[in-house]
């Protein structure tokens, strides 16, 4: 599916009362196994996050006692269908206290569970919240995609731990990207190639055949984010190319050179490059430094130098394209091109 066609599909599912997105346990636990030995005394807080029907509420008290947790808590917007954009259509709001096994048998028992309604609306933002996640260690969920900024700024604010689902546009957010650049987040092992499939049963979905699933969407480049260290985030990227000029262009307005994919950045060169938002998912602080990201306001903060006016021109209204002062461009047979979203890294090691 194209990023066209994804963001058309996002934004459908933010108008589209049927659209409950539900993660698959499957990938929860797939992602999950790289942080055991983070939970262990923790107390663990699920929001915007119906522990009715949540995966995320049962890997965690399922494997509550495993995990070593302290406790578990869970809340949910009013609404009884959890979905990526918080739809409000149920009467209350309830919370999940959850302190493991109380019986013997192991289990999580309706009896072990402590379940209380909200004054409000369960809303992330609200204040009934807001002290539940004063409680906490680590928030793990799957948050309103619409809401991430506003979302990752609350976890910030409180100095949380957390691992949460996202989608990779978010890495250009101008209130995202300073947090990657900083490294106080990072992305974390990721979903299986690339996309995950979230569990729904109204939504057209426009996968191809070969990766349909019935009763799912498929919705590509979504991935976990996090600011809790990982071993991949220390691992060199393997590189094998060296530096050529004729492959590798220059962009008429920044000097930086143009990699069209993440394992073709040259080994031997020492100045500015323009990688694929893709890097992210193999970048290592200890091997690249981040500088900026190549779009609107952004790149010019960095110096990426405003459009030429004869080549506004010509991409307004010879091509018919957007031509936003910020972006990267290059000058390619006489023809202004502009690639995708790209971030500004430079080697460390040389």
């Amino acid at each position: 599916m194209t990023e066209k066609a994804q963001n058309i599909n996002l934004n459908k599912a933010k108008s589209n009362k049927k659209d409950e997105f539900y993660t698959q346990l499957s990938d929860i636990e797939r992602e999950l196994k790289h942080y055991k030995k983070h939970f262990r005394g923790k107390v663990v807080y699920c929001n915007c996050d119906d522990p009715r029907v949540s995966n995320f509420f049962h890997y965690f008290s399922y494997n509550f006692e495993k995990l070593g947790l302290k406790k578990l808590i869970t809340t949910c917007y009013k609404s009884q269908d959890m979905d990526l954009f918080s739809t409000n259509n149920a009467e209350r709001a309830i919370y999940l206290e959850y302190e493991g096994d109380k019986n013997g048998n192991m289990l999580p028992d309706a009896s072990d569970i402590g379940i209380k309604q909200l004054n409000g609306d369960g809303d992330f933002r609200s204040e009934e919240s807001i002290e539940l996640l004063k409680q906490a260690d680590i928030v793990v969920t799957n948050p309103p995609f619409s809401l991430f900024r506003e979302y990752i700024a609350q976890l910030i604010d409180h100095d949380k731990k957390f691992i949460i689902v996202g989608h990779q546009n978010a890495i250009k957010y101008k209130e995202i990207f300073p947090l990657i650049r900083d490294n106080k987040l990072w992305l974390g092992f990721g979903f299986k190639g690339g996309a995950a499939h979230f569990i729904n049963k109204h939504y057209e979905d426009y996968a191809t055949a070969a990766d349909r699933k019935e009763g799912m969407i498929r919705v590509s480049g979504v991935h976990w984010f996090t600011n809790i260290d990982l071993k991949k985030r220390h691992e060199d990227l393997i590189l094998y190319k060296n530096y050529n000029p004729e492959e590798y262009q220059k962009y008429e307005n920044f000097d930086a050179i143009n990699v069209n994919k993440t394992k073709d950045i040259p080994i031997d060169y020492d100045g500015f490059m323009g990688v694929p938002i893709t890097f992210m998912d193999k970048y290592n602080p200890e091997q690249f430094e981040i500088i900026g990201v190549g779009i609107a306001n952004s790149g010019l903060e960095i110096g990426i130098q405003p459009y030429k006016p004869e080549h506004k021109y010509y991409r307004k209204e010879v091509q018919k394209r957007g031509a936003v002062n910020g972006d990267l461009y290059m000058m390619i047979n006489g023809v202004v091109t502009v690639p995708y979203t790209r971030i500004i890294i430079k080697s460390k090691k040389l």
